[in-house]
Order: structure tokens, then sequence, then C-alpha cells
């Protein structure tokens, strides 16, 4: 098997297939490490975002459910091979109006209806932590099974297991594809190739190129994507009990009195100075020991979105040819789910099981 991709999705898939038995070479011009600056997954956040999803059922709900499930298997195995994968539990979902008031307090209800564990703080709740939550928040929704974890230390720790399993990593760029009988033939850009009777493209923006000329067309657009990494005061190191969500801003407390702040949603690849002085001061709601805090880092990556299709694009394409691409906002909360499914189509054969 050939896996094309060494961001969160490809790795996620080549570590599985590895440890179900399966020979796993994984191509990628930068597989022994972090993606180039500005890819989706070095610069994501790795917020899980599962059950406050906003519906409870069809494909997209089934997929993050699996995935926190799989994420909970996944990191005790790893801890147990020695590469421990550093996760925050919680998620704190703020309300800045009455229209986001009325969507939390409905999504609690739903919920609870469906026997998960959900929670309203009120307002009183909210003052009362520190540091200073945003200015205006009206209540608070804290989902426990939702989360944090490192998305770098993730590819990190997927890459040197699959490695002590026999993993094959591979520098080289994939040119193109081409079925030769029961088997793909990989042209790579350093000569030569690579065959195999599976080939999984996980190459994010660069997918659409390699499928393409095969007649399957699968645009993709770029949608960027700011971040930073702040350094707070010594009496304001984050002692929420999770993660906060305000107004789609993600503020992930970090060891070492850090502070992950991030992303815009910016179209095209190009990063608006604007947006970021935006979401440097959370629209107008920073609290003051936010607007005081140092930047230690600033970032941007860009995140696949399908165009007139719904994301991730978990598709059969051919046999022995899978797509796993177009995770937008969801790529590492998503990763354990487009493995499973992947290692399913493989072992039934079955391409009936391509998720639409």
């Amino acid at each position: 098997m050939v896996v094309i991709g060494a961001g969160i999705i490809g790795l996620a898939a080549a570590w599985w297939h590895q440890r179900l038995g399966h020979a796993v070479v994984l191509v990628d011009p930068a597989p022994h490490g972090p993606q180039p600056e500005g890819s989706g997954s070095s610069a994501a956040l790795g917020v899980l975002m599962g059950e406050v999803f906003h519906r409870s059922s069809g494909r997209a709900w089934r997929l993050r459910q699996q995935s926190l499930r799989l994420w909970e298997q996944w990191r005790a195995e790893l801890a147990l091979a020695g590469q421990p994968v550093p996760h925050r539990p919680g998620l704190l979902l703020l309300a800045a109006d009455a229209q986001e008031l009325a969507r939390l307090e409905a999504l609690a209800l739903s919920r609870q209806a469906l026997g998960l564990a959900m929670e309203l703080w009120q307002r009183p709740a909210l003052e009362a932590l520190r540091p200073a939550l945003p200015h205006g928040a009206l209540v608070g929704l804290f989902s426990p099974r939702d989360g944090q974890l490192d998305p770098l230390a993730a590819m990190a720790a997927f890459r040197h297991d699959g490695q002590t399993r026999g993993l094959e990593l591979r520098a080289d760029r994939v040119e193109a594809l081409e079925r030769r009988n029961d088997r793909w033939h990989l042209s790579l850009r350093g000569g030569g190739g690579l065959d195999a009777p599976w080939v999984l493209v996980a190459a994010g923006l660069a997918s659409p190129a390699l499928l393409a000329p095969l007649g399957h067309e699968r645009p993709l657009e770029p949608v960027l994507g700011q971040a930073a990494e702040l350094e707070i005061g010594p009496d304001l190191a984050a002692a929420w009990p999770a993660s906060v969500v305000w107004r789609g801003i993600n503020l992930v407390p970090r060891p070492q009195r850090r502070l992950w702040l991030g992303a815009t949603l910016e179209p095209g690849p190009s990063a608006d100075p604007a947006r970021w002085s935006a979401l440097r001061q959370l629209e107008g709601a920073a609290p003051e020991w936010l607007a005081q805090a140092r930047v230690q880092r600033h970032w941007q990556g860009l995140r696949a979105r399908p165009m007139g299709r719904p994301a991730p694009l978990l598709e059969q394409l051919e046999p022995g040819l899978l797509l796993l691409s177009g995770h937008y906002r969801n790529g590492v909360l998503l990763a354990p789910a487009s493995a499973a499914w992947a290692a399913d189509v493989i072992a039934t054969g079955n391409g009936s099981l391509t998720c639409r």
C-alpha cells in the first residue's frame, strides 16, 4: 500500500494500516518532520469539536463520534508505545449574543436527551473563572468529551511508532498515477516509481492535480487561517477547565504560560492583516490581560475545502484508489475515522462503503 501525503490524515492512515498488518510506504516531499510552513496540518490547533456539532445524525455526526472514540483508543496505544500525545479534555463554548444563547441552550437539551454529559454554565460561573473570559459572555456550554490535542505531537507519534513497525517514509513527490492491470503505478519526481494494489491519496490541496488526469474532478479551494501563540503574565496561567471557543475563535491554554489563539477564515492563499488584528483583539472583546499578552509566534495555514461537495472527501474512485482529503477545519478530529473508513474498504473490498 502507498499513502500519498504526510499531513495528519496521511500519517494517521499510514500508521493505522501498518498496525493492521499492511506493508505501507508513505510518500511526501517532507515525510520525516513537520510539514512546510503554511500547510494545514502544521498550522492546526487540534480542537476536537465532536459532540458540540450542530447536527445529531447523518454522516458528519457519525464520523465525529467514531473519531472521538478512536482518539481515546489511539492515544492509549501510542502512550504504551512510548509516544504520548498531549491532550486537554473538555471544551467550553461561549454565547456572545441572544442568538448564540438560544443555540447553545437548544444544543444542551438535545445532547442531554441523547444521554451525553453537557452542562450550561450561567454568567456568575463564567465571571468566576480566571483569567477573565472575553467580554460579554452570556452563557457557556461545557462539553467534557470534546477537547484539544497537540497535532504536531500526534503526527510525530504516528511517524515514530509507525517506523518501529516497518512503515517506510519516502521523501519524494508523486507526479502521476496510472492503473496497470490490477495494480497502481506511481511515477515519482525523483525518478523511478512505486507499484501497489492500494493507493490512498491524502495530499490535501495537491490531491486534485493527481486525480484530474484520471478523469476524477475533485476541486478543493484553499481557506487560510491565521493563528498565534501568546505569552501571558506570570499570575495569569490559564486555569480554565477547558479550551474556550468564542465566536468561532479558539483559545487553547498551553504549558509555560502560553496560549494558542486562532484561527481566521480567509479565502485564498494570502493573509489579511485586518483579519489578524480582529483575531488579536477578539473582535473587540479581548480582556485586558489578553490584549497585553506578548505574541511569541504568528503563523498561517491553508485548509482544503471541497467545492460543491460536503467535507471531507472519503471516496473509492476506482478499484484500489481511495481519496481521503478535503477535511477543511476538522482534519485533526476526523483523522481516525478517515483511516478506519479506508481500512474497512480495503478489508471488505466493498466500494459501496464510499462515504458520501
